[in-house]
């Protein structure tokens, strides 16, 4: 069983993100949590926790580690320290500690925020956190989903490089997505966009 840092794992997509890896027979969830009192919920049901915080030192959260998903944000209350800095700091230690993979959760928009009307902040930490994850040297992932929603996934998207379009997604759809990217096989160093579709989340995955 490979082990799964999830770094956000608290946030509502991380906790669905946490559960499909729970179920997965060849992954192993590791939570990420800033906080003490987030830690009963994870090993309540099963999951080990590593207590750790994106505005501080994370070189000790990768030691051990097989692959990362990154969907920690800070709701837009400190996006260059959580959403760009924090990123960077643990795409560091994934390096040095040689992970095979780091898929990371951006967003539609991340590739110019200049254009953006909204967000625009937030769409800048998310574009410097995804060009530096480019020329990291690691292996990566990088998935821009458009508006999510608490829907019911369909476990069915649309996926495209550039999909020139606007729309939303179920956070659900999401999770699945960024645990099918974990595979080798799968974007390997490539950016997508996803919204609700009609094609299967793995087929859709198969021919990027």
């Amino acid at each position: 069983m490979e082990k799964i840092l999830v770094a956000g794992a608290n946030g509502t997509t991380g906790k669905k993100i946490v559960s499909i890896l729970k179920e997965s027979n060849k992954y192993e969830p590791i939570a990420m949590v800033r906080k003490e009192e987030q830690v009963s919920y994870f090993q309540d049901n099963g999951v080990e926790t590593i207590l750790a915080d994106l505005e501080k030192d994370v070189s000790n959260t990768t030691n051990g580690i097989d692959r990362v998903i990154f969907a920690a944000g800070s709701g837009g209350k400190k996006v260059k320290e959580v959403d760009q800095d924090g990123a960077k700091k643990l795409m560091d230690a994934s390096k040095k500690d040689g992970l095979k993979k780091f898929v990371m959760l951006s967003s539609m928009g991340a590739e110019n925020p200049e254009k953006a009307d909204e967000l625009k902040e937030y769409l800048k930490a998310k574009h410097h956190a995804d060009e530096y994850l480019k020329q990291s040297g690691l292996e990566y992932t990088i998935v821009r989903p458009g508006s999510l929603t608490n829907n019911e996934g369909s476990g069915k998207i649309e996926l495209e490089n550039k999909l020139n379009k606007r729309g939303e997604i179920s956070r659900l759809d999401v999770a699945k997505t960024l645990v099918g990217s974990l595979e080798d096989s799968v974007g390997q160093n490539k950016t997508f966009e996803i919204l609700k579709g009609e094609t299967f989340i793995k087929t859709a995955l198969e021919k990027i």
